[in-house]
This record gives structure tokens, sequence and C-alpha cells, in this order.
């Protein structure tokens, strides 16, 4: 089991990595909370079939309460989110209570946000279940979506801990690896030229990654992720560079209808865009042909879909949480590990959606 400290200014907190972490969690519960009263499970659908029976032996003796959110980003809409609030308060959670979260991101999101803002706040546990949720799981950015925008309503929460049991990762289907593992991505391309050379020289096939390599990926994009938040929880400066990709990459998940595209590929293709925009504006020296032709090969789409309007594209991204006054703000790279945010025109980035 590797343990990764995690510093910020509200809470410090540690990543268990392993496989069979999730056994750990009762003995943590024990000796983390005293007079604790009440444990909330909030899952979903997909997870709660899988994994739910074995998180519950753990659990057993504390008879957990269980709300069961919709699969996916369905997770992060208002009615569900109103429904998991009126299960705390049905089942009389109160201050001295726990919220579990048992699945990938957007349980992540949904429950960080209940715990946030049930009673002022609680606390609340993350148990990530998928690739992607090595990145929501850390950092305590917890939201829902709106129809306008993707985790526009949301607080910062951190977590009490996170239990990354990487047995769960043997359940995934293809795409919901290459979902996660574009954050792994972006978080090489942010902060290490060495890492994003070791990404590209160990991992050629998502479907077979070695467990031990798909564990450093991990390992390594957590403490990257860790890093950035210690230095700046609210994102009121650096935290803004774990968004490269994000700008476009949530407008066309907003377009395409949540659900429908998932987050990282979607990402990807924003991550594309932004390095072509650093290219031409920032003269980044990267060999995008050998990247594009990398991430092909492990199952990504380069493109946009070709069903989307440049133009509602741009008008999406006018509500991205980076801009200001409708500017709309990009994080580029100056060089591998130099990431910056930049003011971009929409008469630049329209030029560069239609090349």
């Amino acid at each position: 089991m590797e343990t990764i400290q995690i510093h910020t200014e509200s809470k410090n907190y540690n990543v268990f990595v392993g496989e069979g972490v999730s056994k750990e969690i009762g003995a943590f519960l024990a000796n983390h909370f005293t007079g604790l009263t009440r444990i909330l499970i909030i899952t979903d659908e997909t997870v709660a079939n899988l994994h739910l029976e074995k998180l519950l032996l753990e659990l057993n003796s504390l008879n957990p309460v269980i709300f069961t959110a919709p699969s996916g980003e369905h997770a992060k809409t208002f009615d569900v989110y109103y429904d998991a609030l009126s299960t705390a308060l049905e089942n009389k959670l109160d201050r001295k209570s726990v919220i579990i979260s048992l699945g990938g991101g957007a349980v992540g999101d949904l429950s960080g946000f209940v715990a946030a803002s049930f009673m002022r706040g609680i606390p609340f546990i993350q148990v990530p279940t998928t690739i992607l949720a090595h990145d929501s799981a850390v950092g305590g950015k917890v939201a829902i979506n709106h129809p306008l925008g993707k985790n526009m309503i949301g607080a910062f929460h951190q977590p009490e801990a996170v239990f990354y049991d990487l047995e769960v990762l043997k359940t995934l289907p293809v795409h919901e690896i290459r979902s996660g593992f574009a954050e792994v991505i972006k978080h090489a391309l942010i902060d290490d030229a060495n890492f994003y050379e070791w990404l590209k020289e160990n991992v050629q096939d998502l479907q077979t990654i070695p467990l031990e390599i798909l564990s450093e990926s991990l390992i390594k994009g957590i403490k990257v992720k860790g890093k950035i938040v210690g230095q700046d929880e609210r994102e009121t400066g650096i935290r803004a560079y774990l968004n490269l990709g994000h700008t476009l990459g949530h407008a066309i998940e907003s377009e395409m209808g949540y659900g429908n595209f998932t987050h990282g590929e979607a990402v990807m293709i924003g991550m594309i865009y932004a390095l072509k925009l650093s290219k031409q504006l920032l003269g980044l020296t990267f060999d995008l042909e050998e990247f594009t032709n990398w991430i092909e090969k492990l199952g990504y789409e380069s493109k946009i879909p070709g069903n989307l309007s440049f133009e509602k594209l741009i008008n999406k991204m006018k509500q991205d949480k980076k801009s200001v006054r409708d500017a709309i703000r990009f994080v580029l790279l100056e060089q591998l590990g130099q990431p910056t945010v930049k003011e971009i025109s929409e008469r630049v980035l329209l030029e560069q959606l239609n090349s």
C-alpha cells in the first residue's frame, strides 16, 4: 500500500493506494471519529451491483444507510442532489455522521457536495472506483451540473481520506479506462516531461495495461494533483493548470449531452486543441503528430465530433469557470511542465477550430 499525504490550508489527509485498501475503512472510521452516529454511503446503480456488497461486509456492524444515484453524469442533477439530502434527513444524519462516496468522479462530486451542504458541512470519505477518480477524488472540488454549464454549482470540501482500492479497477470497461487515463496524461503534460516520456514508453494498450504500470501511473498523477492543490486549494492561481483541456472538453460534453461522451475523452480532444494553440501562440516545442498517433493508438478520438457547432462551443466556453466577463481563458503550455493561463480572442479560437 502506498500512502500519499495531501496538505491543504483547510485540511491534511491521506490517499491510500493499493489492492485491498478498502478493508482498512472500518478501522479508519473507528480511529478517526469519536461518537460516530450514522454512515451514509452514496453510490450509483452500476457500482452498487459490482462493489457495494463488499463494502457493506466491511462496515456491517455500523449499519450504513444507502443512497443509490443514477450512473454517470446523470448523478449530478438538482433532483438527485435533493433526493440524497432527503435521504440524509429522513435517516437522521447529524454533524457526527459521515458520508462515504463509493463510485467514480460523478458520485464523488455529488457525495462531496451533499456533505459540504448538509448541516453546513459534515465529513466525507472518498472510495474511488474508476481511474478518472484518481483526479477528482483528491482536492475537494465538489459540484453538480446545470444545463448551462458543468460543475457550476458546488463548493470546496476536502475529504477526510481517500481509499483507492486498485482491485475495483479490474471491472472497468475500456471506455472508462480511457476516460480516466486522459487525466493521467494531463498530469504529465502540466508537470513533468519525464513523466510524459515514461507514459509513452510504458503504456501502449489500455486494455492490457499491467496493474503495476497502472498503479505507478496513478500514484504519479495523484502526487501531481496533491502538489498543486497544496499550493492553491481554492483555485485562485495555479490550480487552474489542472484544467488543461477542460475548457473545450466541458463544452463538448455539454453540447453532446452529459453522459453521451465520456469526460476524459472530451478532455483529450480539448488537450489536443490546447496544444495546437500553445504551439501557435507560445512557441511550444512539442511533437503533436507523435502525441496524436499515440493517443489514437490508445483508442481516443482526436477530433471534435462533426455534428457540433463551433459557434455553440465558443458560447459554452464563455461560461467556463475561468472566464471573466465573457473573455475565454485557456490553460496552455509554454513547454512541457510549464503551464500558463491566457485570455484568447474568439477570432483565434474559431480559426483554430476551423483548421
